[in-house]
């Protein structure tokens, strides 16, 4: 029998795998970066100095930065959105708003010209979507630079994680007869709808007598995210999203508790450097059984 506990990027995840007396787990750590956000495309708003007179404004949605964020769902033209935008801006600059973002989808990137003119500058983009920024502030710019490296992380519904706030790697069970490598795209995609490949094996750990008994391997593995709009599954999982690696790493439990802070920093470490873990190479047994062998494949050049 197999059980699994995971860790996958935007996440990991711990396999655990019971098999001729022992358990095995394995964490997958993916990288990446997302963001997601949304918002009505305009509404109206009463002008203050004149209870009368009614302006259209865009709706954007508030983070806890003091800053607004607006994204833009459907299709508007540049001469109807740009005098929203100039209305929207002096509204916020008086409510004393300091960043303010708008996400455009790639199918709405006649806009970006128009929209860079007004002020706005790229902070970071993805496959799908530019993401520009104002400080509308005449103090020094102080916008967090672009994450380049997320951890997807959970929050569980249950177990002794429960209520505790605490961000952690996915987990779950590798059943009877599955490869690691499988197990591992199989609970990501159940957990958190995420699709995702196997790249590595990056760190294991070895206990004894864990459940009923048995003794126990941890791995900590990492995945390449294939998709990115996160769907969590509702029977487990109180919450899931892509946190920058530095959030996920600086968290009080991690740093209090050495096990999960070397994960922690495993995960960052990798991100951040040429570490390299295992790679899953395809092959067989002397019988034609097949399997996978997992070993550092940087140095080999011709399999």
């Amino acid at each position: 029998m197999i059980s699994f506990s995971f860790v996958c990027r935007k996440t990991c995840w711990v396999l655990s795998l019971w098999l001729n007396g022992y358990r095995s787990e394995v964490s997958f750590f993916i990288r990446n970066m997302s963001s997601s956000t949304s918002s009505v495309p305009m509404k109206k708003q009463t002008v203050p100095e004149n209870e009368v007179q009614q302006v259209q404004l865009l709706n954007g949605v508030e983070d806890l930065y003091q800053g607004v964020v607006v994204e833009i769902k459907e299709y508007i033209d540049s001469s109807i959105f740009i005098p929203l935008l100039r209305a929207s801006l002096s509204q916020w600059k008086q409510q004393g708003k300091r960043g303010v973002w708008i996400k455009l989808p790639i199918e709405f990137s006649h806009l970006v010209n128009p929209v860079v003119q007004e002020g706005f500058r790229y902070h970071h983009a993805e496959p799908d979507y530019l993401m520009l920024v104002n400080w509308l502030p005449y103090t020094p710019d102080t916008l967090p630079v672009n994450a380049t490296h997320r951890v997807l992380v959970v929050q569980e519904k249950s177990g002794g994680f429960k209520g505790t706030g605490l961000w952690k790697l996915p987990t779950g069970v590798v059943n009877e007869g599955e490869d690691i490598c499988e197990a591992a795209i199989r609970e990501v995609k159940e957990e958190t709808g995420i699709e995702a490949e196997f790249v590595e094996i990056l760190a294991f750990r070895q206990s004894h007598r864990s459940f009923f008994g048995k003794s126990d391997l941890f791995f900590i593995c990492m995945l390449r995210p294939l998709s990115f709009d996160i769907q969590k599954q509702e029977s487990e999982v109180e919450a899931a999203q892509w946190m920058p690696m530095e959030d996920y790493v600086n968290q009080p439990y991690n740093q209090k508790h050495q096990l999960f802070k070397l994960i922690a920093e495993i995960c960052k470490t990798k991100s951040e450097s040429n570490y390299v873990g295992f790679s899953a190479f395809p092959t067989t047994t002397a019988s034609g059984k097949k399997t996978y062998l997992y070993f550092n494949s940087s140095d080999f050049s011709k399999l």
